[in-house]
């Protein structure tokens, strides 16, 4: 069982180092939180995660999974896509890291700014158009 912790922690590292996304428990705390539905997780037990004490439950792991935008099969045990599951496209394929990152801050903002970004989103948007 310790060798499958370990093994999940260092997928969980290469994940995060190919998404450009730094293997620190504060900043995948940040990220990690603004996603899930659940409780609030303590960077402690994501320390735990990237340091191979423990294997997160499947809700987490797919959290997870969508930060570094792989498969939640790949990501908890490895080897290629799972042939199970039908693949889903998402939103954010072809994203770079760069502008996945930067979604990730604004969904961690408080409502009232990220009403903020929005409305300025909308007036570039806007002006944009009529060029």
């Amino acid at each position: 069982m310790k060798d499958e912790k370990a093994e999940f922690a260092a997928r969980l590292r290469a994940a995060l180092h190919a998404a450009n996304i730094e293997a620190s428990a504060s900043v995948l705390e940040k990220r990690f939180n603004s996603r899930y539905g659940g409780a609030p997780v303590t960077a402690q037990a994501i320390s735990q995660w990237l340091n191979g004490k423990v294997i997160p439950r499947q809700d987490k792991i797919r959290v997870l999974a969508a930060i570094v935008g792989i498969d939640p099969h790949v990501l908890q045990y490895g080897g290629g896509k799972s042939k199970v599951a039908e693949v889903r496209t998402s939103w954010a394929d072809g994203m770079s890291a760069q502008d996945r990152a930067m979604v990730d801050a604004f969904l961690g903002l408080p409502p009232r700014q990220r009403n903020l970004v929005r409305e300025i989103v909308a007036v570039l948007a806007d002006s944009a158009g009529d060029r």
